[in-house]
């Protein structure tokens, strides 16, 4: 028996997502991170299957009932809107570190890859899929290359409000430029008043750091340098 060619069609989309979607989870599999293989793969036929529903599966109720109306965008839309929640979960928030964002935002491409796969336009498919795949391999190690460059760490100091001013003029003595501050409060018990401790985002010389840093911790402000 000849399957239609509908059906074919249809299998061959699912396939090239397959092909496609994996090559993108293949390098995330590679470097460890917590969305790889399988999670992509996934995500990528789950979308092109539900693009590939929107073509195809409600040609005979359309075919019945004229006044049934065509959004083939309509499912795909929610499928965007709705990845969301598995990219979430793949971003991890360390104190001031942030991982996962590279992997989430893939996971998003990858549910828009299956989607442009289902809708059969392949040439943009392929190309995307490249440009994705040299983007994680290669920008990688551009940002790896600027950040030997210029090193950043993090302090911990602990003063009130109007001390920070006069505090950053003794990184500028340093020739240490701070790039962003956060702040938190704290109540001890025995006081009555919020006690507030910063965290500043500073970048040092990497051929001078460990003197640098032996100089930051000299600080009776400075808490910890990480």
């Amino acid at each position: 028996m000849i399957m239609p060619e509908e059906w074919q069609i249809m299998l061959i989309r699912i396939v090239l997502a397959v092909i496609l979607s994996g090559f993108i989870g293949l390098e995330r599999e590679f470097k460890r991170h917590p969305a790889g293989f399988r999670t992509h793969l996934l995500v990528g036929v789950g979308s092109c299957m539900m693009m590939l529903l929107s073509l195809y599966g409600f040609e005979e109720y359309m075919d019945r009932y004229e006044n049934i109306r065509f959004d083939p965008a309509r499912i795909p839309s929610y499928v965007i809107s709705g990845i969301g929640f598995l990219g979430a979960g793949t971003i991890l928030v360390r104190g001031v570190t942030v991982r996962g964002l590279t992997t989430a935002a893939s996971i998003w491409v990858v549910a828009g890859l299956g989607l442009v796969v289902g809708a059969g336009m392949y040439p943009l498919a392929i190309f995307s899929t490249l440009i994705v795949l040299l983007s994680l391999i290669f920008l990688n190690k551009v940002e790896a290359f600027f950040a030997e460059k210029s090193s950043k760490k993090w302090i911990q100091v602990s003063l009130p409000e109007d001390d920070l001013v006069e505090f950053t003029r003794k990184l500028e003595q340093l020739n240490i430029s701070v790039y962003k501050i956060h702040f938190t409060l704290s109540k001890p018990k025995e006081t009555k008043h919020a006690k507030r401790s910063y965290l500043l985002e500073i970048g040092l010389p990497k051929d001078e750091m460990p003197e640098i840093i032996n100089e930051l911790l000299k600080f009776q402000e400075v808490k910890k340098v990480f």
